[in-house]
């Protein structure tokens, strides 16, 4: 059984007056470091659940050590007036003369008599229970029917564990104030014996941790949307990767596509993810032999990130398959995807380049939507090839396309990007980057190699968006 109190026990010795003051000075120095954090979260987005944690668990700090500081201060004028010493510090308050909502009128102490019945209530417990002292305060029989229903048996179990087994008191209830407002107290108290150890009563003290908990809980349901948030954004981020992965080529490395008697391609792609792995965008690559014998060359780039932008993307990727393998050219197909996106359920934004190549002439038909144009190396030396007219895809209505064409030599490397290569704003400087890798494309000897130039040339880059290289090599 645990020690009891006893009435005649001699009364506690007080800690230093130094120590305390002590504590009181580092508690003051961590709440203005604490306010300075607190400044810097009032100012957050409000549709950040991230931020609105954040904030909260300020908040909660700043409750828990402006009760800290209260209670060392209460200790401290403890002290002095056991010692007969005046309070240390500019404001001195007593508990009648409290502020509302100050640890002092949030803080109240009781003792039930079980020789007399008698019942002592300090002036702050009267407050906490919104309860005017003429009313007398309430007998440990009577407390429970302030309780919440739910919280009367825990108080029950409590005080007969109190009284019975000597255990002390340490838990929480919630009251109903006569205003029908409702208060959480957190109680705790010990048995005190007479001199033949029976119970001659029980102290307890009581305080108004309403506040605290109310803090905790914004903490707590702040924790718990941001996290259904973070749950959400890794389900739907696996979806998109997934859609992506079903939906792009299948091959990796060099795919071969012989000319059967005329130049062949030797066609390798690589794909670039964003800085930050969680934004997978509409970019997309492609490289299909087609029925005819000619072979489909594109890639291409959605607005947005996620699911929506990869659902997009793989509609559009597979009406151009389609179209491509019906035989429709380039400029054409420009046009169809265009009026595509218009009629979807979720406009968008894009662009693309298509590109037709034919092995038994070496012409190349492509056409553009407002996308970079290919670059063609041949000998040594890049270029850019010149652009047809083509708008976005998704901004205006009844366009027409343009289509261009080149002729390719055995030996030509063509390359397919989209946009944001080199990361930064400066969309110039992924073409200029690709343009300055000339040497090595003339001494690549497969489309890979020129891959590879490429992943250890701008695979380091912070991108803010992801992007994607196909690389065309004619063969003899």
């Amino acid at each position: 059984m645990p020690s009891h109190l006893f009435a005649d026990r001699p009364a506690p010795q007080p800690p230093e007056r130094d120590a305390v003051d002590a504590l009181i000075n580092r508690t003051l120095l961590l709440r203005g470091d604490m306010d300075a954090v607190r400044r810097d979260t009032s100012v957050i987005d409000d549709d950040d659940p991230q931020q609105r944690w954040q904030r909260a668990l300020c908040e909660l700090a700043v409750h828990q050590l402006d009760d800290l500081g209260e209670h060392l201060g209460q200790l401290r004028d403890g002290i002095s007036h056991a010692t007969g010493a005046e309070p240390v510090g500019e404001h001195s308050t007593t508990p009648a003369g409290a502020p509302t909502g100050s640890l002092l009128s949030r803080v109240g102490s009781a003792e039930w008599n079980l020789l007399t019945d008698e019942v002592s209530w300090s002036d702050e417990l009267y407050q906490i229970f919104g309860r005017a002292p003429g009313a007398g305060a309430l007998s440990l029989d009577e407390l429970p029917s302030v309780l919440l229903a739910e919280d009367q048996p825990l108080l029950t179990s409590m005080v007969t564990d109190c009284l019975v087994d000597g255990r002390p008191i340490d838990g929480e209830f919630r009251i109903l104030l006569p205003d029908g407002g409702m208060r959480t107290l957190h109680m705790m108290g010990e048995p005190v014996l007479d001199a033949d150890g029976c119970t001659a009563s029980m102290w307890a003290v009581l305080r108004d941790v309403s506040r605290l908990r109310r803090s905790q809980h914004v903490v707590s349901r702040t924790r718990d949307t941001l996290r259904r948030q973070e749950e959400m954004a890794r389900a739907e981020h696996r979806i998109a990767v997934e859609l992506q992965e079903a939906v792009l080529p299948p091959w990796h490395g060099s795919l071969p596509i012989p000319g059967h008697g005329a130049s062949g391609l030797d066609i390798a792609a690589h794909y670039l993810p964003s800085g930050s792995s969680d934004l997978i965008g509409g970019d997309w690559y492609d490289a299909l032999p087609l029925p005819d014998g000619r072979t489909l060359l594109t890639v291409g780039d959605l607005t947005g990130h996620g699911i929506p932008a990869t659902s997009a993307m793989a509609m559009l990727l597979g009406a151009l398959r389609g179209m491509a393998v019906a035989g429709v050219g380039p400029g054409p197909v420009m046009g169809h995807l265009n009026q595509l996106i218009e009629c979807s359920a979720q406009p968008a934004l894009g662009s693309a380049v298509c590109c037709r190549f034919d092995p038994e002439t070496g012409t190349l038909d492509w056409a553009q939507a407002g996308h970079p144009a290919p670059l063609l190396f041949r000998d040594g030396v890049g270029r850019p090839l010149p652009s047809p007219d083509g708008v976005l895809l998704g901004a205006a209505s009844g366009v027409t396309y343009e289509q261009d064409q080149v002729d390719l030599l055995p030996g030509d490397v063509l390359v397919l990007h989209t946009g944001g290569l080199a990361g930064g704003s400066d969309l110039s400087a992924g073409p200029d980057m690709l343009l300055g890798l000339a040497p090595r494309f003339a001494q690549a000897r497969t489309a890979q190699d020129c891959v590879r130039a490429v992943v250890k040339e701008l695979g380091s880059a912070e991108r803010l968006d992801d992007a994607c290289v196909l690389v065309a090599r004619v063969e003899a």
